[in-house]
């Protein structure tokens, strides 16, 4: 007797982005997964599924924002959960990945905090981890498994040739960390490049932003990199570059991290556009006139799509 065995796909999200997990959804034609979850009066956090797990392929979205380490222990939990109660496959969602700026050593007696979320993850049950514009790019070999690293530049570069056709573009680089993104913003746009150059303290402290390698007058810059946080990056590189020539500046980044008054500091700072995706929640409070914000829950359920039917994922990086 031959046994047939059916592949059952199940989603499944923990409490950091409603609204993304219900898009994501959407886009698979899928559900929720319905769950159970409190916390103690202690501050412990319990998670239980309403449906039996056992034997299917789970998807487990998680972005881990503010308050960054409790979404993260959920994510731990839920994973745990998963794994004692046979889940078959468990991939990991991660749009946005905690604590991804801890990926080396700087100095002596450092941690590599972005290695033990990974250790982490896979003790807790995780098979497969799907996330979206690491810092850097190395953080793939930090996971003993599959690691599928999607892109989101083609999907920014895409808004940026069609809102400014025919512009004449030069790629800025704000600091040496980014110039292979840089890189990669020059060939979709068919841009030139250009370089700020700055120095940092012991402690990571902008000391001032310096010079501009590379011809932006005259010309409409954009600024990319992964993350915008604080905003001091993307201020200080309007302004340099709005004094030296550049007509226009615009800035593109994949995570809206966008801590304390970021939005106010970014909507006075003379920046024509900011171009952002949805991988962590956008509150009210942070959002500015000058935001613009794509939608990332298409690119992650054609990858969770294609994990499922066993279908190359590396298609997708070039969307």
């Amino acid at each position: 007797m031959t046994a047939t065995v059916t592949k059952r796909m199940m989603f499944f999200s923990g409490g950091s982005h409603p609204v993304l997990a219900k898009e994501i959804a959407a886009e698979l034609g899928a559900s929720i997964t319905p769950q159970t979850e409190h916390t103690f009066a202690n501050g412990e956090s319990f998670v239980r599924f309403d449906r039996s797990v056992r034997g299917c392929d789970a998807f487990v979205l998680q972005t881990e924002t503010r308050p960054i380490n409790t979404w993260l222990l959920q994510h731990l939990i839920m994973l745990d959960a998963l794994k004692r109660a046979s889940a078959k496959r468990i991939t990991v969602l991660l749009p946005f990945y905690p604590y991804s700026r801890q990926d080396k050593k700087h100095y002596g007696r450092e941690p590599i905090t972005a290695r033990l979320v990974a250790d982490m993850l896979a003790t807790a049950g995780a098979d497969r981890i799907m996330t979206v514009d690491l810092h850097t790019a190395q953080g793939q070999g930090f996971f003993d498994g599959p690691v599928d690293h999607l892109r989101a530049q083609p999907m920014l570069a895409e808004h940026v040739l069609s809102r400014y056709a025919g512009a004449n573009f030069t790629v800025v680089a704000p600091d040496s960390g980014r110039v292979r993104l840089a890189e990669t913003w020059a060939e979709l746009l068919n841009a030139p490049m250009a370089i700020i150059q700055r120095r940092d303290t012991l402690e990571g402290e902008h000391k001032g932003i310096h010079t501009v390698v590379g011809d932006v007058e005259g010309r409409l810059c954009v600024v990319v990199d992964d993350m915008i946080d604080t905003g001091a990056t993307v201020t200080g590189a309007t302004k340099l570059l709005l004094s030296e020539g550049a007509t226009e500046v615009i800035t593109t980044a994949t995570h809206a991290v966008l801590s304390g008054d970021a939005g106010e500091r970014i909507a006075a700072c003379g920046v024509k556009e900011v171009v952002l995706t949805d991988t962590v929640p956008i509150p009210d409070s942070s959002r500015f006139p000058q935001l613009t914000v794509l939608p990332i829950a298409p690119l992650l359920a054609d990858a969770i799509q294609a994990v499922f039917d066993d279908d190359s994922v590396e298609g997708l990086f070039a969307r």
